[in-house]
């Protein structure tokens, strides 16, 4: 069966949710948006492009920063309304320089940093 991306279900601004997850490690990176030309966009160039809800302008990860994310495998929910990118990351996947945006717990009611920045 061809995927099509018509049949994603995008919300009312076009976007879809995306996460990202180290294809061999099963940890999750990072959650941005895609819109249905960004989701081309990967799988065209295997480089996983993002649409910038603050910029509105396309975001190729790592374009600026060096730290890449190639698209090793897309999987769909089974509602088709949210992307799982299985990626090869370079480097950390956050913009705080930490190997994941998920660097902050809630134990005991209290917040409590578990990754640190990479040097």
């Amino acid at each position: 069966m061809t995927f099509d991306p018509a049949t994603l279900q995008f919300d009312a601004a076009g976007l879809i949710p995306a996460i990202a997850q180290d294809h061999a490690s099963g940890e999750v990176l990072m959650l941005a948006w895609m819109n249905a030309e960004a989701v081309a966009r990967t799988l065209a160039t295997g480089r996983v492009t993002y649409w910038s809800r603050s910029r509105q302008a396309f975001w190729v990860k790592g374009e600026t920063s060096g730290h890449v994310q190639h698209l090793v495998e897309l999987r769909l929910d089974c509602d088709r309304d949210c992307l799982l990118m299985q990626v090869e990351q370079a480097g950390p996947a956050c913009h705080t320089n930490r190997r994941s945006c998920f660097y902050t717990a809630v134990r005991d009611g209290e917040e409590v940093e578990i990754l640190a920045p990479m040097v």
